[in-house]
């Protein structure tokens, strides 16, 4: 059984995307490992690498409100709590995986991010989680400042 990182990247998606929704309508009884267990298991035949699976949710809900700090600059028309839910998950996604990703090269990230977009969002999400992330890139590019090493502005 070969390790499909892309749907691994769904299934943090659906995770990420529950333990939000439950948390904003006031559930508190659920845990997010109990989440990803779950979510895990429907798809235990067709993925092995649940450590990436773990690392990106578990990094993900742990610097959530540190990514958004980060990202809000780059979208400046659009505070982060009046982004679509799946479009946040998905920038949250793509943001953890270009600031602290160690096994996708950025353009990679970027890409599978867009391509969840595009599978997951509305019409134009795939259009916007590319701008965002493509400008988070350049950013750090021509800074030449690593990511993590930035210290955000609140």
């Amino acid at each position: 059984m070969a390790s499909n990182r892309h749907l691994g990247r769904i299934i943090a998606l659906q995770t990420l995307y529950e333990q939000d929704f439950r948390t904003e309508c006031g559930d508190t009884n659920f845990t997010l490992d109990e989440i990803l267990s779950r979510n895990i298991a429907r798809y235990h035949k067709t993925v092995d690498d649940h450590k990436f699976i773990k690392q990106l949710v578990q990094g993900v809900s742990k610097r959530a409100a540190e990514l958004d700090i980060t990202l809000q600059p780059l979208a400046p028309e659009w505070p982060m709590a009046q982004i679509a839910r799946m479009d946040r998950m998905v920038l949250r996604i793509g943001a953890y995986e270009l600031v602290y990703g160690k096994d996708a090269p950025p353009k990679v990230a970027i890409n599978e991010a867009v391509e969840l977009a595009k599978a997951f969002g509305g019409d134009n999400s795939s259009k916007f989680i590319n701008g965002v992330l493509g400008s988070l890139l350049k950013q750090t590019e021509e800074t030449k400042t690593p990511i993590k090493k930035r210290k955000s502005k609140s």
